[in-house]
Order: structure tokens, then sequence, then C-alpha cells
């Protein structure tokens, strides 16, 4: 299984600043907590609660002690891509190569990031030992990958409806922190990730749901501001999103082609509620 990682211990160059001074906060020593920001940063979620210890802040970022659920469904999909170009290619012996990886993958992820006392799947940290306690909608990767099994996946869906679903969609994790990437903000990668997962696992009401709460915030604010927007505030859908260490941008690939996406699969989508 795999981590995020950077191979280099020093602030990152487009933040040195920022992360000297955030350096002086941790009880890491500067070259482990370089490493933990720069992994951060290259998972895609700069930054959010997932990758924090039990204090919650960034000085207690962790991200590389993690073995993250969703690097590793991303990985096993890119192994069974290699499978199906191998065979087309007839080398038999390199598909069969890497489907036994895949194979290896799938199973250390259902071993280790499964977590039946919540119903959810969650990162591995490799050092304690122990799953970690923040859920996160990372959790739907392995519904989208075709990994979880289909009581797992249902138990998935019932924690999406319970613990995730806002007005404007599903939030990307329960906790408010000021990082961007927690509450109360969304990003559209991650609705398509779960709406696609729970419709391969037969729970269409709830992919509707969600995929209609999502183009309505989506239609709503681009009625409002003639713009589509890199994320939203999914929990007070007049609220725009803030957080983190940019100011919000307008126009994002991932939002434009996740709405059209929709659009195309749920003729109501993009209507008001």
């Amino acid at each position: 299984m795999n981590r995020y990682w950077d191979a280099s211990t020093e602030p990152r160059e487009e933040s040195y600043a920022e992360d000297v001074a955030a350096a002086k906060l941790s009880r890491q020593a500067p070259a482990a907590f370089y490493r933990n920001i720069r992994a951060a940063a290259a998972s895609g979620w700069d930054f959010s609660s997932r990758w924090f210890g039990p204090d919650n802040t960034l000085g207690s970022i962790q991200t590389t002690d993690l073995v993250a659920v969703d690097l590793n469904c991303l990985l096993y999909g890119l192994e069974q891509t290699i499978v199906r170009g191998y065979r087309q290619q007839g080398n038999a012996a390199q598909a069969a190569a890497f489907e036994q990886k895949a194979t290896r993958r799938a199973q250390a992820l259902l071993q280790y990031c499964w977590d039946p006392a919540t119903g959810w799947f969650l990162d591995y940290n490799w050092r304690t030992g122990r799953r970690s306690a923040r859920p996160t909608l990372a959790g739907v990767f392995p519904l989208a990958l075709g990994l979880a099994r289909p009581a797992q996946a249902k138990l998935v869906a019932a924690g999406l409806e319970r613990d995730f679903l806002k007005p404007g969609g599903l939030v990307t994790t329960p906790l408010r922190t000021g990082q961007q990437w927690d509450a109360p903000n969304a990003w559209a990668p991650l609705q398509w990730m779960a709406i696609s997962g729970l419709r391969q696992y037969n729970q269409p009401a709830l992919a509707r749901t969600v995929a209609l709460r999502w183009s309505a915030l989506n239609a709503r604010v681009f009625t409002q501001t003639g713009k589509l927007l890199e994320k939203y505030n999914v929990l007070d859908v007049n609220t725009a999103a803030g957080g983190g260490e940019y100011p919000l941008q307008d126009g994002f690939g991932w939002t434009n082609g996740t709405l059209l996406w929709l659009l195309n699969r749920y003729p109501e989508a993009g209507k008001p509620l």
C-alpha cells in the first residue's frame, strides 16, 4: 500500500515564509514537519483535519504516517487499467503480474482501512497500527473504484446520509477547523466519486439526492455571480466557501466537468430544489 510523500525536507517553495512560521509552532522537528506539509500539498487536500493529530492543529500534521484510502483506491484502478492494456497487447505474463498487484492491494485495503465499528473506510496509521478516527469523503473511493463489498457499501451510504449530506451536497469532513478541506466546504471531484460509487452499488435514491443538491447549488451561485467556483459552502448555501491559504478561485475544470456529467445524467439537475 502507498502513502502521500515528498522527498524534500524543506519548506514549500510557494509558501516558504508561511511554512517556516508554522514549523515554529509545531513539536515536530522542522524536517519532519516540512515533509508532512509537502506531502499533504501533494495529496491535494491542503489542508484538512484528515492529516492532523489529536490536537487538530496544523502543527500536528502527520500525512506521511497515514496509508491513504483514496490514493490506494486510485492506484488499484490504475493497476486494473494496466492489466487491460497488457491483455490488449497479448502480454499475458505482465497482465497476470499486475492483476496480482491489484488483488493484493484490494485485500490489504479491505483489511486495514475498513472499520466495522464505524461502517467507514478510514486512513490507516502505519506507525501506531490503528485506523484514523477521522471519517472523510475519501471513504467513498472504495465504492467508486468497485473495491467495497455490498454490505460495506450499504453502511457507507448510511454514513453519507447521516454525517455528510448537507443542503448543498456532501461536506468534505464533518469538522470545522478553518482549513479549506473541512466543513463547511465541498469539492466537485468528491461529489462525483460519491455519486458514481452510490450508483454502482444500487443506491440510486441517495445518488440522485446528492446530484440534485450539488447541481442546484452550482446553478444558484452561477445565477448570482455568473461564475462556477473551485469549491462551495454546502452547509449555508447563501455563503461563499472560505478557508485555506488563498482566495476562492473562479472557474475550475473539475467543477465544470462534474456539473456537465450530472446534467447529462439527471434531467432535473441544476434546477432549484
